[in-house]
């Protein structure tokens, strides 16, 4: 038996077709969309998010990096000066020459009598009366201290006398003679400034670019008979 609906029909309930309408198909078109737009701004929030972070790390690091250039620079710098004091400070050890001790060995062999006027000393030997060596073609000249002594002395034997007793002197590797002579019947007494009648001479004294490599003891007091036990 067919079952009969015997309600109105504009009283019945609305019943699906299963069709879809058009505009069913519209909204939900928007919402897809709505839904890309807002996957697609959360995506390029969070690349820019990351950016900012990667900006502001790699700002840290630039600072951190410029910092520790900036110490290793003030570390080169006192390098770079302690270097350059060392080699001032070595520069003047090699090219010292003990002039007091010089000064004290000739007060020993001076003849009696003898006195110095002019002393000219130089580590690099450019001194009055003394010849400037000559470099030889691929070779360093060594820098060879040099004194030029002028003063006055009784009597001609006592210039010889003491040139011998030069020679023996601490560094001294050769004595040269480049005048001796005296003005008889010159007015005045001998003084610093004139020997008068008294014998003048003109010493040039070259020493070893280099010290001995042994020395005599310190605290000698007595002149060594090598040079003569003095006069």
């Amino acid at each position: 038996m067919k079952a009969v609906n015997l309600i109105p029909n504009d009283q019945r309930r609305a019943q699906g077709s299963g069709a879809r309408s058009g505009s069913s198909y519209i909204v939900i078109g928007v919402l897809v969309t709505l839904l890309a737009m807002v996957a697609g701004y959360v995506l390029t929030s969070n690349k820019a998010t990351q950016g900012q972070n990667d900006a502001a790390a790699a700002k840290a690091e630039a600072d951190s990096l410029e910092a520790e250039v900036a110490q290793r620079g003030s570390f080169t710098n006192f390098s770079q000066i302690k270097d350059t004091r060392l080699a001032s400070v070595s520069g003047v050890a090699e090219t010292r020459f003990d002039w007091e001790r010089l000064m004290r060995e000739l007060s020993r062999v001076m003849p009696s009598g003898s006195w110095l006027q002019t002393t000219e000393a130089s580590v690099t030997g450019e001194v009055a009366g003394a010849e400037a060596a000559t470099p030889v073609a691929g070779t360093a000249v060594a820098t060879q201290p040099k004194a030029n002594l002028v003063g006055c002395t009784p009597h001609q034997s006592d210039v010889a006398r003491m040139m011998v007793r030069m020679r023996e002197l601490h560094r001294v590797s050769d004595v040269e003679l480049n005048a001796s002579s005296t003005e008889f019947g010159a007015a005045g007494d001998a003084s610093v400034d004139s020997c008068g009648s008294l014998y003048q001479f003109d010493l040039s004294v070259s020493f070893s670019p280099t010290p001995p490599p042994t020395e005599a003891p310190h605290g000698e007091t007595v002149v060594p008979t090598s040079l003569g036990g003095g006069s």
